[in-house]
């Protein structure tokens, strides 16, 4: 189940929460609403990967223990915390750098998921805690286009 705990304006923040499951595609289309259609792929890959890690990593699929995601989209702009209720996460420093070869070989810096989240989002940090992601994606005005279309 899939709960909507607001539904104000774009421009203002909206909040989800779901029990703990990897069948995503529901809760994907519903944040994906507000993105412009040319960065629906690349954007859903990147929030599944999050949701999948908090599901999954953070709330050991537990449906006792819920998903929260608060969003909004502002000039362009969307940003996206993703709330979990698991012990928490310290991600490694080096993975604002990482590239391929670091989660190819034998000696993981940083995690496939990681990688991925860092290369889609324009911005990716944790709370201190590390049960909070939040990612930034601009959409407007930028340099780049989608890298899946």
């Amino acid at each position: 189940m899939v709960a909507m705990l607001s539904r104000p304006a774009r421009t203002q923040w909206q909040v989800m929460s779901f029990a703990s499951t990897l069948y995503l595609s529901p809760i994907l289309e519903l944040l994906l609403e507000a993105v412009p259609q040319e960065w629906h792929m690349e954007v859903r890959l990147g929030l599944q990967e999050a949701l999948v890690n908090a599901a999954k990593h953070g709330n050991a699929l537990d449906p006792g223990k819920q998903v929260e995601v608060r969003y909004q989209i502002n000039n362009g702009e969307c940003t996206w915390i993703i709330v979990d209720q698991g012990c928490g996460f310290e991600p490694p420093e080096v993975c604002h750098a990482c590239e391929a070869e670091d989660w190819i070989g034998d000696e993981q810096e940083c995690g496939r998921g990681l990688f991925i989240l860092h290369q889609i989002f324009d911005q990716v940090a944790w709370s201190p805690c590390g049960t909070e992601l939040h990612l930034r994606k601009q959409m407007r005005h930028i340099a780049r286009s989608p890298y899946l279309i």
